[in-house]
């Protein structure tokens, strides 16, 4: 049975839960990357997330008898969908040092209409509707509704702003790509392990080659805090959650979880107002109504 015939041709209750789930999760994740980031560098903290939950994987492939290794011809695609998954960190990464991170997100997030723009060409049942991309383009307001002090004259950065915002760009077409290749490739059938230490393999190794390129070093005594937040980053990010959303690539349509992405940047500002202690403002508020209300748009009939 190919991956095709297990695909479904909208969501349901499960894929539901389950995107909602993953997004509350990387909204959390950011939040624990920034705890992290007292002691381990960014690209340090981003190669030993992937490196280990790599070997998360192979344990859990191992326990459940999946196999990895068979020649089914997916090597070349995984590989490819691998480095746009490190490119993809690196842009952020690098970005993050010429531009603000509230205008990193709102660039990083439009890669829903990366994929939306080019699903049509894998899967024509895919094309959105002229309602649903109002949808889409209400749900992406929100989350530029959420971030837009970032664009206010008074949060503008230096002479080289515009780099740092074309590599959240850059990271949002990596992403939508990444994406895009899984489905339009052998990857689309392949066991979503597989799919997912392809670009963990390759992204660990691209990445951990960075980390002396970037100047970055071993933390001498990282503190438990860092320590746990990383693990959580590993374990539940990374591994836990990862290998949730390639089951999703595989058995619902693309652009229609691609968008509940848009949900993420929300999540973590609600997170930040809840284990941070963050204010909670009505900017906030408006966002992720504006944001439910386009995934519900996106989402019908």
């Amino acid at each position: 049975m190919t991956g095709d015939d297990l695909r479904r041709t909208r969501l349901d209750g499960l894929a539901v839960g389950l995107l909602v789930l993953c997004c509350v999760v990387w909204g959390l994740n950011q939040v624990a990357a920034k705890v992290a980031l007292a002691d381990f560098a960014p690209f340090t903290q981003a190669a030993l997330r992937s490196i280990g939950a790599a070997l998360l994987v192979l344990g859990w492939a191992r326990w459940r008898g999946i196999a990895l290794f068979d020649r089914d011809r997916t090597l070349r695609a995984g590989v490819v969908a691998g480095v746009l998954f490190a490119g993809e960190f690196a842009c952020i990464f690098v970005g993050l040092q010429f531009t603000t991170a509230s205008r990193m997100v709102v660039f990083i997030y439009l890669s829903p209409f990366v994929v939306a723009l080019g699903m049509p060409l894998v899967a024509r049942g895919e094309r959105l509707a002229p309602s649903q991309w109002a949808g889409l383009a209400a749900a992406f307001a929100g989350v530029a509704w959420a971030f837009a002090e970032g664009f206010m004259p008074a949060a503008l950065g230096g002479p080289r702003q515009w780099l740092g915002d074309a590599l959240g760009l850059a990271a949002a077409l990596l992403w939508g790509a990444t994406t895009l290749v899984i489905r339009a490739t052998r990857l689309s059938s392949a066991p979503p392990e597989k799919t997912l230490l392809y670009q963990l393999a390759v992204s660990g190794l691209l990445l951990a080659l960075a980390v002396p390129l970037a100047g970055e070093g071993w933390p001498p005594v990282p503190r438990a805090l860092s320590v746990a937040s990383l693990g959580f980053q590993t374990v539940v990010v990374t591994f836990a959650s990862y290998l949730t959303w390639f089951w999703l690539v595989r058995h619902y349509p693309a652009t229609r979880i691609a968008a509940f992405t848009l949900l993420t940047p929300v999540a973590g500002l609600a997170a930040g107002v809840v284990l941070l202690s963050e204010p909670l403002t009505l900017r906030l508020a408006v966002a992720l109504v504006a944001v439910v209300i386009g995934l519900a748009i996106v989402n019908r009939r």
